[in-house]
């Protein structure tokens, strides 16, 4: 099992300077594209020409392949951006559903509810908790049967059909 710990403000610090990176790029490029495409031919000869020509086409490719670079690290800004923004709203998710489970008190609230669990079972076949206050009563399954099986006596001890005592 992998775990992810991000901060969502060194991601985002993170996309701030990685958009401050991308402007200065794109202002050198900027820069560049006169001086870069239109090279002018050193002589008048056919080989200068070509060569300025090869040296101009070139240019031209590098900033085609720029502005697809360009477009890539806007997006992957915005990505990281758009990341920062989910890391902080799951991480106030998280924590206004904790808080909002404990706004009583944490430890009743978990007792209560562990409590619960585990007296639930026993309440339906017994009649009785397993765990809690068990000796406020006498056992209810008991009086559940019918009251021709069971009678009291004055020393406490059930008979069952007066055949039988149990202690």
């Amino acid at each position: 099992m992998s775990f992810v710990i991000a901060a969502p403000e060194m991601v985002a610090s993170a996309a701030s300077d990685l958009a401050s990176i991308g402007s200065m790029i794109g202002e050198a490029n900027a820069a560049a594209v006169a001086p870069t495409t239109g090279v002018m031919a050193a002589a008048e000869d056919e080989v200068s020409a070509a060569i300025a020509a090869l040296f101009s086409s070139h240019a031209q490719d590098f900033q085609a392949l720029s502005a697809q670079a360009a477009a890539f690290h806007a997006q992957f800004v915005q990505v990281l951006n758009t990341g920062a923004g989910s890391y902080v709203s799951a991480e106030a998710a998280n924590a206004s559903a904790f808080t909002s489970a404990f706004t009583a008190n944490p430890a009743q609230t978990v007792g209560q509810d562990l409590t619960t669990l585990i007296n639930t079972p026993f309440l339906a076949a017994t009649g009785r908790p397993a765990i809690g206050n068990t000796c406020r009563r006498a056992p209810t399954f008991l009086s559940r049967l019918p009251k021709k099986v069971f009678t009291r006596h004055s020393d406490l001890s059930l008979t069952l059909n007066r055949s039988r005592t149990i202690n």
